[in-house]
Order: C-alpha cells, then structure tokens, then sequence
C-alpha cells in the first residue's frame, strides 16, 4: 500500500520543525526568567536606543509577514485538497488504428458504487490516481458506527479489488484505504 497524501512527510517534518523552535523559544525564556540563563541582564533595555528604527526595517518586516502569511494561506488551502492527481488512461497498442480513451473517474464509478452498498458502509469516495503504468487507488470509507470494518476491509480485498483489476486490465493496483465512522448507524432488526 501506498500513501497519496503527498504533503504528509511535509507537513510533518514542518509541524516538528516549528515544534521544536517553539520548544527551544520557552525553555529560553523560562531560564533566562528565573535567572538560570544569563544572556540578558535584568536591568539592561530589551532594544538598544529609544529612538524610532530606519523607516526600511518597517517595510520589511511588512513585506516578511506579508509573504509568510502568503505561505500559510497557501499551506492550509492544500490541505483541503487532498485528492491525487488523475489521469485519462489511454489504450492504444497500435496508433495508427487509434486508440481508447479512459477518465479514470468514470473506471473507478462502479467500485465506488460496489463498495458503497457493503453492509456497514455509509458512504465510500474514491480517486484512481496516477498513469496507467503507475496506478494506485485512495479510497476513503465512511462506516456506519456499527459497521464491521474488518469484514467492509475483507470485501473490499476479495471483492470489489479484484474486480476494479480485472476491468481496468491490471496484474497490481495499490491502494490506501481511510476509515471514518459515521453518526448513523445500520437498520436494525427487531
């Protein structure tokens, strides 16, 4: 299996990152406070100088927070989107003869159709992502709060995989598959 979620290995080594300054900035702080880290004297101004500082450090600093924002706008706009990149497949083993054509959304309707109706399955989005020489499928389940996830996992392995193979001619297809559970529960019998 594989993971899709590109930014992932990103956004964790970030978070870590600025964990870590955050970490370093309080046990900076809390020492220098209580006196155990003498870098600063407590009488000594925190800014030399009361004068106002060169009308070009303000630009800056703007232009910094500004682009810094930027970045963080953009960072949170790719975690909505979280979909792969897919592809239109194409058939062809002789050009000249033309060739078939493929959105892999319409390959991948009827797996999600399939899985959508396993039992304990509430509803089920899926995205065939990549190139036909290079496919792999993220497909997230939502499950019903009394759903077998072991047994929807089972099917999916021995049923509906198989098949979505078989139908887009394929020896392997990885895919990653996301549970969430839904606030409904399945039909009960009384």
């Amino acid at each position: 299996m594989t993971s899709l979620n590109r930014p992932s290995r990103l956004n964790r080594t970030l978070l870590a990152l600025c964990g870590l300054v955050l970490i370093a900035a309080g046990v900076f702080t809390l020492l220098t406070h209580f006196g155990k880290l003498t870098v600063l004297r407590p009488e000594s101004a925190l800014v030399a100088g009361t004068g106002q500082p060169p009308a070009w450090t303000l630009y800056v600093a703007a232009a910094v927070a500004i682009v810094l924002g930027l970045l963080v706008l953009r960072w949170l706009i790719a975690q909505l989107t979280r979909k792969p990149k897919t592809h239109t497949w194409r058939f062809e083993t002789d050009p000249a003869a033309g060739r078939t054509e493929l959105a892999a959304g319409a390959a991948i309707e009827p797996f999600v159709a399939e899985v959508s109706n396993y039992p304990g399955v509430h509803a089920a989005h899926a995205t065939l992502a990549g190139t036909r020489h290079t496919p792999a499928v993220a497909l997230v389940i939502s499950a019903e709060q009394d759903g077998d996830v072991t047994e929807i996992r089972r099917r999916i392995d021995t049923d509906g995989l198989p098949r979505l193979r078989q139908a887009l001619d394929l020896d392997t297809l990885p895919v990653t598959v996301e549970f969430r559970f839904s606030a409904k529960t399945g039909a009960r019998a009384l």
